[in-house]
């Protein structure tokens, strides 16, 4: 709480001195700055909502069986396969991850799913093999899964 109040204060305190210097530049400003949030609305709100579906249908003692901490490696293997073929944004993905791991998740295991989500794309493979080759597409999915592991393992030791 109170580092959004002092978030907060800063910005009154910039608002006023940008007032201050040019009221035609901040009026301006947030006029740009209001067109950007009315074009972000939707994946801002399309995130609320994924984020909102997916602890809606997965209960926390559900999330803690599939991928928590005591599920070791195979729970790290399901949620590394789970991030290899889903296809969402970073910008949800993230929240997503802090949504887990307060719902009881490890942390090697939000780790393996964020890295393979962002590393390997299975459901993106077939437009990859067409631009690239199938052997590249291959050995760079399967070198970034190997690589996902290697770095949820050691997020796990180290966090």
């Amino acid at each position: 709480m109170v580092t959004i109040i002092t978030i907060y204060g800063i910005l009154a305190i910039a608002l006023v001195f940008s007032l201050i210097k040019s009221r035609e530049k901040t009026k301006k400003a947030f006029v740009v700055g209001g067109k950007a949030l009315l074009k972000t609305a939707p994946s801002i709100l399309s995130v609320l909502g994924i984020i909102g579906l997916t602890l809606g249908i997965l209960s926390p003692q559900t999330i803690q069986k599939l991928i928590g901490a005591g599920t070791g490696f195979a729970g790290t293997l399901i949620a590394a396969a789970i991030g290899a073929v889903t296809l969402i944004p970073s910008l949800v993905a993230f929240p997503l991850a802090g949504s887990l791991l307060r719902a009881g998740a490890n942390v090697a295991t939000v780790s393996a799913f964020i890295t393979t989500l962002v590393m390997v794309g299975i459901v993106t493979s077939p437009m990859e093999i067409k631009a690239l080759g199938k052997k590249f597409t291959l050995l760079r999915n399967g070198l970034g899964f190997v690589f996902a592991l290697l770095i949820a393992w050691i997020m796990g030791a180290v966090l």
